[in-house]
């Protein structure tokens, strides 16, 4: 490691003489490494937590004030400058149950370890095939016949393992045949959401968090305030059978859709599993360096 750094500082030196560069000793390596590394492993948190939605609204406040300070809007500037030092608390206040649940983490899991397991959980799931659609149509409206209540959220871009964590652990190929027997009545796991990752069931008996919103018929019951309240606070799907009716819901962006057909159901999986993901320019690149490759590839064929 010391001959990593002397080798390191050494070539700094020599850049430095022709750049012109501040002289770095080995320290400053390795603070620059410490540096990095905590805020590689905030960012990861931000990306999997509520933390993100938050933090992009933060975001547009400070662009207003940003667009404000560019052409001298007095009043504005005046009310930020003010508020600062409230925002600031009420910032530690909106944050602090995601900032506890890092706080513990760090505390219960070898950090490095699990931040290599964040990328291979995301990179390897990816979307859902149809066949993950056609089983999750099929299970739902079979389970809707025999009044089976079931509560299913598909994870989209938001990673949802806060709420992953409430639940146990199944990490299965999702099938009609599984989600069945999960919510099969008086069984260990029947009570609760299932978290659907990509093509596999992830978790079940998972806690959501319940809508506020009075405009959620009283006759709904828990599952259908959790479908809410889920698709609120992320950019899931939330599928609802109902124990009483045997009717499927499904929820998404804050909106319950009660009632729906297999066909309506099957089209808003597709919606999600075709939908473009929020990508940053050099994905967005690379994606269309491989389109472009797989059309050459099809027009040699």
């Amino acid at each position: 490691m010391q001959n990593f750094l002397a080798t390191l500082s050494a070539y700094w030196e020599k850049a430095s003489l022709y750049m012109k560069l501040p002289k770095m000793t080995e320290k400053d390596i390795v603070e620059i490494f410490i540096i990095a590394f905590l805020l590689y492993y905030i960012l990861v948190w931000i990306k999997n937590t509520r933390a993100w939605m938050l933090l992009r609204g933060i975001f547009v406040i400070l662009l207003f004030v940003l667009i404000a300070a560019v052409f001298q809007m007095s009043t504005i500037i005046w009310l930020a400058e003010n508020t600062l030092s409230v925002a600031v608390t009420a910032l530690v206040i909106i944050f602090h149950p995601e900032m506890r649940k890092a706080l513990e983490n760090l505390g219960k899991k070898n950090l490095i370890s699990s931040l290599f397991q964040f990328d291979l959980v995301r990179g390897g799931s990816g979307k859902f095939s149809d066949k993950t659609i056609g089983e999750l149509v099929k299970a739902c409206y079979e389970m809707g016949k025999v009044k089976t209540g079931a509560l299913i959220v598909v994870e989209d871009e938001i990673m949802l393992g806060e709420y992953e964590r409430t639940g146990i652990a199944v990490d299965g190929i999702l099938t009609s045949q599984l989600l069945i027997n999960i919510f099969e009545k008086n069984t260990p796991l029947h009570d609760g959401a299932v978290l659907v990752r990509g093509d596999r069931v992830v978790a079940a008996t998972c806690y959501l968090p319940l809508t506020e919103s009075l405009s959620i018929s009283k006759e709904l019951g828990t599952r259908h305030r959790a479908a809410v309240g889920i698709s609120e606070v992320s950019d899931s799907l939330t599928i609802v059978v109902s124990e009483e009716t045997g009717r499927v819901s499904i929820a998404m962006g804050g909106e319950l859709y009660r009632n729906v057909d297999a066909e309506f159901l099957r089209n808003k999986l597709a919606y999600i599993q075709k939908r473009e993901q929020d990508l940053s320019g050099i994905d967005k690149l690379k994606r269309r360096l491989r389109d472009a490759k797989k059309a050459r590839e099809n027009d040699n064929e």
